[in-house]
Order: C-alpha cells, then sequence, then structure tokens
C-alpha cells in the first residue's frame, strides 16, 4: 500500500492545466469567429472546451481524497465544508454581478439585483463541492458508487418525464430549464447576450449530474493514494476510463451527450476522458520522469480558485471601460493589434493566450511570494 501522504504532482499538473484551459476558453479575442476547438457544442455533442469544466470538479474530487484524512470532528468536517460552500458561491454570484454598473447610451446604469444572475460556475462548484463532501466522508466508496449511479438514472428519468412532451431534449422544454424557470425565475437566469432567451448551463437539476464527476475525482485519488504511483494504477485508470467512454457513447444513443444539459452520458464520457488523461500523466510524469512543463502548469494549480476569479474580474473593466463610443477596450485592444496582426480566428486564439498568461505572472508572483489563497 502507497503512503497516504506521498504528493502526485501529475495530480497538481492535472489541476493547474484545467485552470489554464479554463481561463484560455473562456477569453477568445473580439473582431472575429472564436477558434472552432474553443467554442462549446451548440446543444447536441461535444467539443474539447465542454471538457474543461467537468475537469474541474474532477480535480475538486482528488482534492477532496487528499483532505478528507485532516478532519479530526464531524463538527469541525461540517464546519469547513458550509463555510467553503457559501464563500464560493457568494463569490461566485457577486462575480456576475460585478463590476455592478453598465454603460447604456453614454449613462452608467447599476446592475439591478432583480436582474442579476444566481447560478453559474462557482456556484455550481460550490454545490458540488458540498453535496460531493457529504457523500464521500459519511458513505463508503461502494455506496457512494451507488449514489452516482442513482443520480445519473434519476436525472435521466427526469428528463423524459417532466419535461415538455417531444421536447424533453430542447433548450426550452427540458425539465431543467423547467425547473430553473419555477424556481429562480426567467431574470436570474443565463441570457446569452443579452438576450431574451432564458437558460442557465449551470441549473438546478443538472447540479445532480455534475456532482458525479466530483465523486469520480474522489475515487480516483482514492485509488492512487492505495496503489501508489505504478503501472497497475496507470493500466486501471486507462481501463476504467475506456470502459466508462464506451458506456457513454453508448447510453449517448438513448440519451444525447450535452454540457449545456450535462447529461449522464455527458458526465459519464467526461469522467472516462480525465482517468485516461490522469493515467497518461502518472505514465509520464511519474513513471518515466518526464519534467518538462511541468512547473509551468503546476503554477496554476497552486492557486486554482483564486486565478479563475481573477481571470473573469479582471475583463470586466475591459469590457466595461470604452475608448471611444461603441468600442470598449477589450475590442480596440483586439482590432488595433491581435486582428491586425493575426486576422481572423487565430488573433481571438492569440489573444485568449495572451490573456493567459497574463494571469499565468500573476499566479508566478503569488507563488514565488509563497502567497496561497485558500477559499
Amino acid at each position: 500500500m502507497a503512503n497516504t501522504a506521498e504528493r502526485f504532482t501529475s495530480l497538481d499538473v492535472f489541476r493547474g492545466m484545467t485552470v489554464c484551459f479554463m481561463i484560455i476558453v473562456n477569453t477568445p479575442g473580439s473582431g472575429a469567429e472564436a477558434w472552432g476547438p474553443l467554442n462549446h457544442a451548440d446543444w447536441i455533442g461535444f467539443t474539447p472546451t465542454d471538457l474543461v469544466f467537468p475537469s474541474f470538479l474532477f480535480a475538486v474530487g482528488n482534492a477532496l481524497s487528499f483532505s478528507k484524512a485532516k478532519y479530526e470532528s464531524n463538527t469541525a468536517f461540517l464546519a469547513k465544508v458550509f463555510k467553503r460552500t457559501v464563500i464560493i458561491f457568494l463569490l461566485g454570484y457577486l462575480m456576475y454581478w460585478f463590476p455592478f454598473f453598465h454603460r447604456v447610451d453614454n449613462e452608467w446604469v447599476f446592475n439591478s439585483v432583480a436582474n442579476t444572475r444566481i447560478m453559474g460556475v462557482l456556484q455550481r462548484i460550490a454545490l458540488c463541492y458540498f453535496f460531493g463532501s457529504l457523500i464521500v466522508h459519511y458513505c463508503t466508496q461502494k455506496t457512494a458508487i451507488i449514489i452516482s449511479a442513482l443520480l445519473l438514472i434519476s436525472y435521466w428519468v427526469f428528463l423524459v418525464y417532466f419535461g415538455e412532451a417531444s421536447k424533453e431534449y430542447t433548450m426550452l422544454g427540458n425539465a431543467g430549464t423547467r425547473l430553473d424557470k419555477l424556481i429562480i425565475g426567467d431574470a436570474h437566469l443565463y441570457h446569452k447576450g443579452g438576450g431574451p432567451i432564458a437558460f442557465d448551463p449551470e441549473g438546478l437539476l443538472s447540479t445532480m449530474t455534475s456532482i458525479v464527476n466530483v465523486i469520480g475525482g474522489f475515487l480516483a485519488g482514492s485509488y492512487l493514494q492505495k496503489k501508489g504511483k505504478n503501472y497497475e494504477s496507470v493500466a486501471m485508470l486507462l481501463v476504467c476510463g475506456a470502459l466508462l467512454i464506451c458506456t457513454a457513447l453508448f447510453w449517448g444513443q438513448f440519451l444525447p451527450v450535452s454540457k449545456k444539459m450535462w447529461t449522464s452520458s455527458f458526465s459519464l464520457l467526461t469522467i472516462g476522458i480525465d482517468l485516461a488523461t490522469l493515467g497518461c500523466l502518472i505514465l509520464a510524469i511519474e513513471i518515466k520522469n518526464i519534467r518538462w512543463g511541468t512547473s509551468f502548469f503546476l503554477i496554476f494549480g497552486r492557486n486554482p480558485l483564486a486565478i479563475y476569479l481573477l481571470s473573469e474580474l479582471l475583463l470586466a473593466p475591459l469590457q466595461l471601460l470604452w475608448v471611444c463610443p461603441e468600442l470598449s477596450v477589450f475590442d480596440w485592444i483586439n482590432q488595433v493589434f491581435y486582428q491586425r496582426i493575426f486576422p481572423g480566428s487565430l488573433g481571438a486564439f492569440v489573444f485568449a493566450m495572451s490573456y493567459m498568461l497574463l494571469c499565468w505572472v500573476v499566479a508566478y508572483i503569488l507563488d514565488k511570494r509563497r502567497i496561497y489563497i485558500k477559499i
């Protein structure tokens, strides 16, 4: 049995890679269509970008497997979980409300609380962390697997029986959207581009299946702590990953793979890919001792939530402040620099890479000064 205190560089690199790509896909430049792989699937289907958020939840589960034993009592555990859940959820809510004002016809208008989005990326992370923590802390691993299966099947049942007839897998007809509108209301849902259509890809119902991604990450982390860094561990991760991918693709014939609905087949597919990716990282980094480039991602992995939050908050002023009427600082930078030097989708991609590197510099400075922001 491996030493449970043993550190896995591959897990830290995996977390850092996730944060890195999360920033890239969230901040494509303007003035041209984003590079294809940086787009989410329109509705049904799967792109590399669709893997990023599930991988972050998988990484949250990995971290839980290492921190679970630190709590000496149930009281301390519950206090930690409740506190962290509330903080992450509120940060996510404030992030969508920020910068609290917007411009209309050259006038500043306050962003009304009545129209502020309630759910979102950090909010989903908070809820998945909360329920995932309770499940893995109070249940055996076998029970956690059974609960995961029940969550995946129950979600499918909800979609089929509570969605609008013949429209159960459409944006406005699926059970998740109907539940969000009933409980949260249209005004507090995501409106793409500020348009009239209200739909939240991080809604209430689909949180059920995203919790499974956290449990999957926890089980993988626990297995690695038990078995250690060896070929057997790599083989098991690859085999389990392949089985989940095949199961997801088969299930996808009946329940479409969709990130925006976070369908059960999507959850299994992303866990399978994450297991395979983690297996490859362990083989390369831990066994073959290939360390090239790992330090770059480790910098991101040491302050993951803080750097993600920075990437979102820093973008808002760039889009809010105007160089001239109808042209924000964000658009101006892209038009006069990136689109002139790298026209089209390449320019949008290069901007995303540049912005990611800017965030990395901040993460590097924090790491050099040993500042680690724990949320």
